[in-house]
């Protein structure tokens, strides 16, 4: 029932909030915050009985929903999951909190940010493809009106186009669930049961994966299925950047370790090159794009999708690990590209884990920190904040730093893992990728020296970080210092549930 309690609590939340006193704008956003420390807790309360070692599925609860087609409500969690669970968790809290000074109708926005929640968690657990879908929708829903409501002047523009683009998506996905249901035979729309049971030969195997493909590329975004981030991230208000870039984009390549790769592995292995270079090009097309930005926030937003295209190039050189493999008679060489994939997808979770600290941490100091007192996103328009708030100044510069791949931070380990696992692989294609990593480093440089050096471009004076701010910054900034310099603390959960991916892509 633990599962159960955190997917559903936070609806719960948003139902009750619905009979708050309308005019009492503080009750809502105290409410929120409580409904998510509470589900946080829970989550964190799970890290004890969780076995790390147990690469299988844990805290399991199935009960029949629809039993004449194989319907169940099915949720568990494993080394995958898990830490998105609590990544989800702690940037939920911290978007409530960023969200703290909404000024108009707070009680539909703060219901809004917690149903949002219940359809985070239930991607995260679901097991049953129905319910997976079921739950991978309703994401669009709140983020449609957070984004439309709340966003800047073009909300309406950013809202449809973000709606848009992922529902064709999600309609592609939804003939793969289908057909995947038909062609098993199983008489079971479960994930696990279809992913072990299933004998799909090479050819459905390339069409289904085709279709979860398209429908998690679109979420993730991989280039070219990219083009509404930019726009949702620019007009989403701070606490919905914060979620769509931490945590909603993740649920796209979590789609892709969770289903297309476990249950399709010929499929993958058809389309590794495909991906490697798609994730590649979103590498170096990202950083590009954000290297061209005047519009801080902006900024942030192509970077997110240079970022994401290391998780992507992880998953396609497992694939490629996997190829190799099979065409080699030496058990050691085996052994050693088949722990070549296994430290490519590692580093392709820990991006997920990494870029979800990060990402919101930047979103906040631009959306909220800088644009609340300079009333300005314009890099040309500002200057010399270091001298002018100091600590915010500091704290940008670090998220910077960890963002471009800085060694003790942990975006620095991520990276490492994917580039030296996807080397044997896509060797051509990594060299190209790490070019990137010098884009990387240049337009974060450029952002410093434009936002935090010199004097400034007009005469301003406003107050620096508050205690509010700083306390959605410092439990980001602890977690991304302590992952730099102690990887294992992820990787301990991570590695037995990927070393069973690699075996289950192998066909072992």
């Amino acid at each position: 029932m633990t599962l159960t309690f955190i997917v559903f609590l936070p609806l719960l939340g948003a139902l009750v909030s619905l009979f708050l006193p309308k005019e009492n704008h503080d009750i809502h956003r105290k409410w929120a915050l409580i409904v998510s420390l509470v589900a946080l807790a829970v989550v964190l309360g799970m890290w004890g009985p969780f076995d790390a070692g147990n690469p299988g599925i844990q805290f399991e609860q199935r009960a029949n929903w629809i039993p004449s087609i194989g319907v169940s409500y099915h949720v568990g969690v494993d080394g995958i999951s898990y830490p998105m669970l609590i990544i989800t968790g702690l940037v939920s809290v911290l978007a409530i909190l960023a969200s703290w000074n909404i000024d108009h109708r707070q009680k539909e926005f703060f219901a809004w940010m917690l149903v949002l929640q219940t359809a985070m968690y239930g991607v995260f657990v679901a097991l049953d493809y129905i319910l997976f879908f079921l739950f991978w929708e309703l994401l669009l829903v709140p983020m449609y009106f957070i984004i439309g409501i709340w966003g800047g002047p073009k909300r309406e523009y950013a809202a449809i186009k973000f709606f848009i683009y992922t529902l064709v998506g999600s309609a592609i996905m939804l003939v793969g669930i289908l057909a995947t249901y038909l062609k098993a035979g199983l008489g079971t729309f479960d994930i696990v049961t279809i992913a072990q049971q299933a004998n799909f030969d090479p050819r459905f195997q390339f069409w289904a994966f085709l279709a979860f493909f398209i429908g998690f590329a679109v979420k993730v975004p991989m280039w070219p299925f990219h083009t509404w981030l930019p726009d949702a991230h620019v007009e989403a208000p701070t606490g919905g950047s914060m979620l769509l870039a931490g945590i909603l984009l993740k649920t796209g390549t979590y789609g892709f370790f969770r289903i297309a790769f476990p249950t399709f592995p010929e499929g993958a292995d058809a389309f590794k090159w495909l991906m490697a270079l798609l994730s590649v090009i979103s590498i170096i097309y990202g950083a590009l794009a954000a290297m061209a930005q005047r519009d801080l926030k902006k900024m942030v937003a192509y970077s997110s999708v240079s970022h994401m295209g290391f998780v992507t190039l992880g998953l396609a050189a497992a694939a490629g690990a996997v190829a190799q493999a099979k065409g080699v008679g030496d058990a050691t060489v085996i052994g050693q590209l088949l722990a070549n994939g296994s430290m490519a997808l590692n580093g392709a979770m820990y991006v997920m884990i990494s870029h979800g600290l990060i990402s919101p941490l930047l979103f906040f100091l631009v959306g909220s920190v800088l644009y609340d007192r300079a009333h300005t996103r314009m890099m040309d328009e500002m200057g010399g904040y270091f001298s002018k708030i100091p600590v915010a100044g500091t704290i940008l510069a670090f998220a910077a730093f960890a963002n471009l791949g800085l060694p003790g931070l942990s975006g620095f380990v991520g990276e490492f893992f994917t580039f030296v696992g996807s080397f044997p692989a896509f060797r051509t294609l990594v060299i190209i990728a790490a070019l990137g990593l010098a884009v990387t480093a240049g337009y974060h440089l450029w952002m410093m020296q434009r936002v935090l050096m010199g004097e400034g471009k007009k005469e301003e004076s406003f107050p620096d970080i508050n205690g509010r701010e700083l306390a959605v910054s410092v439990p980001l900034m602890v977690l991304i210092v302590l992952l730099g310099v102690y990887p294992a603390l992820a990787l301990s959960i991570l590695d037995p549930a990927v070393s069973q991916l690699m075996l289950k892509l192998g066909g072992m």
